[in-house]
């Protein structure tokens, strides 16, 4: 029997707040993280977790990993220490481009004071897996420790892999998620000289009037664990990762495969790993992304990969709250899907107000809804959901998420 991965504690900093409590919480009541035009995790002060030396020797995303991390750690009783032998415990963290903001500095310090100036600390500080290797670090996990890169979608397909390395019997627990820091200068400008983000600085996700994304930063962290060994140390099951389902569009760089075929074959390859049909989703948790490409895609891939059922199911996306935030938006938004199950509601697509031709789908307009509590043959039945994610260079990965029973 292929073992169960089960999630035992999560933690996120977003552009609404330090805590997965309070992402979910601000975005149920309507709360939009977004100002002048981007969203920067405000609140998230990283000399109280880290000494000046670390400060030193971490980008600001490995940053944000490292305190996502602190959180799911004590959320899932980890605090005093792992329950695992650490050479069973892995770690995966995804992220669309890692430490821009010190390849930027670096490079304005060689422009203007030479390369005898230039930080004998400037790659291990950009690389891209210096964030999955930080925490590691921090905690000791001597099993795998990766990094997915695969743009937008890398936060889910983290998750993905650590659901993987787990069903194959290779560790007992993985510390999996994403984390992103780029709201630089050069970010910020190449993405707009794209076309990509909103001039507008308004993300509205299905929205008529959508004018590209809003881009964000944060880091959500995630503890699996292979379920038969989280019962038998006494943990607290938040929720199960049923499924994960993978695609890639061989189309375009940018733009995703016109129908979206390549994310409903994700789709559909997430619900049948996880052994449910279109009828067993309760709710999607949409890429969402505000583009006019991306959102009309993404609706005729949900028509498409769930039949009669996309137009009976609650859609909605955390990215109308906090932006976009590149590699690290599959695992905030695992997070919030797992809580929107649990307490059975329908967080809002924020920003919506002018419906478009041909995206009809039941996009959460109206503030926050209960989701219908479901029967099976013994009674009410655990909350399934879709975790969708594309990026850049079509990547698509989707999760099929399960609160406890």
């Amino acid at each position: 029997m292929t073992p169960r991965v089960v999630i035992t504690g999560v933690g996120a900093i977003t552009p609404l707040g330090v805590g997965a409590r309070t992402l979910f919480d601000r975005w149920v009541a309507g709360e939009c993280g977004l100002a002048d035009g981007v969203g920067r995790c405000r609140e998230f002060e990283p000399t109280e977790l880290l000494s000046s030396k670390e400060l030193r020797r971490s980008d600001r995303f490995a940053q944000l990993a490292i305190g996502a991390s602190e959180e799911a750690f004590r959320d899932a009783g980890w605090a005093d220490g792992i329950p695992y032998d650490p050479d069973r415990v892995g770690c995966v963290i995804g992220t669309g481009i890692g430490g821009l903001g010190t390849f930027e500095g670096q490079h304005d310090i060689l422009r203007d004071r030479g390369a005898k100036l230039v930080s004998p600390l400037a790659v291990p500080l950009m690389m891209a897996n210096a964030g999955s290797a930080a925490v590691a670090m921090r905690y000791g996990l001597k099993g795998q420790a990766a990094t997915t890169v695969s743009a937008c979608a890398a936060g889910t397909d983290a998750l993905g892999a650590a659901a993987r390395m787990i069903r194959l019997g290779e560790v007992d627990a993985v510390v999996a998620g994403g984390a992103e820091a780029t709201l630089t200068p050069l970010a910020l400008a190449a993405f707009a000289a794209m076309g990509a983000t909103s001039p507008s600085g308004i993300s509205r996700p299905f929205d008529a009037r959508r004018d590209g994304f809003v881009m964000g930063e944060g880091a959500g962290t995630l503890i699996l664990e292979e379920a038969e060994a989280a019962e038998a140390r006494g943990a607290r099951v938040l929720g199960e990762i049923k499924g994960y389902g993978a695609s890639a569009d061989a189309f375009h760089l940018t733009a995703p495969e016109p129908g979206g075929g390549g994310a409903a074959r994700a789709i559909s390859r997430a619900l049948a790993d996880a052994s449910v049909t279109a009828e067993d989703v309760d709710y999607v948790n949409a890429h969402g992304t505000s583009t006019p490409l991306n959102d009309r895609a993404e609706t005729e891939a949900l028509k498409a990969a769930l039949g009669d059922r996309a137009a009976r199911v609650p859609v909605s996306s955390t990215k109308s709250a906090v932006g976009h935030l590149l590699g690290a938006a599959g695992a905030i938004e695992a997070i919030a899907t797992i809580y929107a199950l649990a307490e059975r509601v329908a967080p809002p697509t924020l920003g919506y107000g002018e419906p478009d031709e041909g995206l009809d789908l039941d996009y959460v307009t109206d503030g926050a809804r209960p989701l219908a509590e479901r029967q099976n043959g013994s009674g009410p039945r655990p909350g399934i959901a879709l975790s969708n994610s594309f990026g850049f260079g079509g990547h698509n990965a989707v999760l099929v998420l399960e609160v406890a029973r």
